[in-house]
């Protein structure tokens, strides 16, 4: 990492904590935790390096996958991925802390990339933060077997295979009904130029890790805000490991 360059001033980080707060004034102590925290943190957003805020759940199984993201993106050069759990806390009893640190964090990184394998817990909260301003611009989306169900909507391999897995693990489907479904689901791969067979869908899906095979299901308010992330091209579908590196390959 390069040297980390002068902290934004005071009042642009008090500005800040003020959006966060809607207007709660802060007791001497509060603000003197905030700027400890912003002079500490806020300078290594501020190098030639390119500053990633990841996002996601710190829940064992899914923290693996933060942490795919977060060493992909490391690898390239001058870069400094990061995730909110690996930085202090606030010691602020009084106020909510999460606030404070996403704002200032989300304000002053180049670029926002969340995962999403649920649709519940504080990714909820997330997703609703950066999908508005001013956070949209520079933020994408990698949310594990998410699928737009339309025809043209199967530009990669991981679409198709994420439309496959609500097809292949619905329980109210009997067996000649889903491979009806899922050689029509080829054959409108094959349409967009995508080279998989049956059996190689089956094969993928009955690999699927964590002993979970049933795919992820969205609550429809998640499944619009991907779908405006894809529609301005800054959300990539994933269903394993090796999906997710090749969708942290797409973002800038």
């Amino acid at each position: 990492m390069t040297d980390p360059g002068p902290p934004p001033n005071a009042a642009a980080v008090m500005e800040g904590v003020n959006e966060a707060l809607q207007g709660i004034e802060l007791e001497p102590h509060e603000t003197s935790e905030v700027m400890g925290f912003a002079n500490r943190e806020l300078p290594h957003l501020h190098t030639p390096e390119d500053s990633y805020f990841v996002l996601g759940s710190y829940r064992d199984r899914y923290l693996r996958r933060l942490r795919i993201v977060q060493n992909e993106l490391d690898k390239r050069l001058g870069t400094y991925p990061f995730l909110m759990a690996d930085l202090p806390e606030l010691d602020i009893d009084r106020l909510p802390v999460f606030r404070i640190r996403f704002v200032l964090l989300a304000t002053h990184a180049d670029t926002i990339v969340a995962v999403y394998e649920q649709d519940a817990g504080g990714e909820v909260t997330e997703l609703g933060k950066i999908s508005t301003t001013p956070y949209f611009g520079s933020s994408y989306v990698l949310p594990r077997d998410y699928a737009w169900m339309t025809e043209r909507n199967f530009d990669t391999e991981a679409d198709v295979i994420a439309a496959a897995a609500t097809i292949y693990f619905n329980d109210d489907l009997d067996e000649p009904t889903t491979e009806d479904e899922l050689d029509s689901l080829v054959a409108t791969a094959h349409e967009n130029d995508i080279s998989l067979t049956t059996s190689e869908i089956i094969d993928r899906l009955q690999s699927r890790e964590d002993g979970k095979h049933a795919p992820v299901s969205y609550s429809w308010v998640h499944l619009n805000e991907f779908r405006l992330f894809e529609l301005h091209d800054r959300c990539f579908a994933w269903s394993n490991p090796d999906d997710l590196r090749d969708a942290v390959d797409e973002v800038p």
